[in-house]
């Protein structure tokens, strides 16, 4: 027997083709065709022309071609995926028909995952750096997908979870993710299932509202500034006091009384003494 594989989107029409075509001079009265599913489980089943079987489960979904054979399903559902059986027999005679067709083959069926969801949140934040823990998710399709992220093209490691009702049940997936951001980067998430893939990216932004801490001046630079400041307001003291003194030692010295004081420093020059003698002679 050999092994076709046909892939399907949920919610499309599919048709699985079988391994025998009626000639035009035949007639689908002289065939019995079982399509099965599992082997299991009869799909739908025709003799000499006649439906005579149909599972309740694709009751209004399934049709069969009556010259090809070919099974068609619409709307594919996720639990239609699984491998199917089509066999063929010629009625030569009612007692005993011939085999002139036994295939196997695999549908594949399909669900788009949503588009990624990204959100970020900042768990810690200093002056170097923003730490935050990203999720990405994704909803809604099948099989069981592959999540992968990258931060400024460089691959990251996700902790990864999946939830569905079955293994024949849409898949929801979250991706999470801690990282420590020390400047704006940019982040993709990509979600990919069975040869599909969807993206999304996003631009992870380092906090700029860091406020430095004043640090007080120590005890030794208060001390130190102190006695530079005494040192200072002492030499200007003292500098102060001796530029007066100079000054008043110009004009005249100090004298035990203030009447000699007067007189000291009223007392004529000697050549002007001189000068007179001479001139009462």
């Amino acid at each position: 027997a050999l092994e076709k594989k046909v892939k399907s989107k949920l919610g499309e029409k599919v048709g699985l083709p079988c391994c025998h075509e009626i000639e035009s001079s035949d007639s689908l009265h002289n065939y019995r065709v079982y399509w099965q599913k599992n082997t299991m489980e009869v799909v739908l089943a025709y003799a000499e022309g006649k439906e005579i079987s149909k599972d309740k489960r694709y009751m209004n979904r399934t049709e069969m071609d009556d010259r090809n054979f070919t099974l068609w399903i619409s709307p594919v559902k996720i639990l239609d995926n699984g491998p199917y059986q089509c066999v063929v027999q010629h009625l030569r005679s009612s007692q005993n028909p011939s085999v002139v067709c036994d295939e196997t083959v695999t549908l594949f069926v399909t669900a788009d995952f949503s588009k990624p969801n990204i959100t970020a949140e900042v768990s810690n934040n200093s002056c170097e750096s923003t730490e935050m823990v990203v999720r990405c998710s994704s909803y809604g399709g099948f099989p069981k997908p592959e999540i992968s992220g990258t931060l400024n093209n460089e691959s990251v490691v996700w902790n990864v979870s999946w939830v569905s009702e079955s293994s024949l049940s849409p898949y929801s997936v979250t991706g999470k993710l801690q990282l420590n951001v020390t400047k704006d980067v940019s982040f993709t998430c990509s979600v990919e299932s069975n040869g599909f893939t969807k993206s999304t990216s996003l631009l992870l932004k380092k906090t700029n509202d860091c406020i430095v801490p004043t640090v007080p001046p120590s005890y030794n630079v208060i001390t130190a500034s102190s006695i530079i400041i005494i040192i200072f307001l002492l030499a200007v003291t003292l500098a102060a006091r001796y530029l007066s003194r100079h000054v008043c030692s110009r004009c005249c010295k100090p004298q035990d009384s203030v009447e000699e004081g007067v007189k000291e420093c009223t007392k004529a020059p000697m050549s002007s003494k001189v000068t007179s003698e001479t001139s009462s002679v």
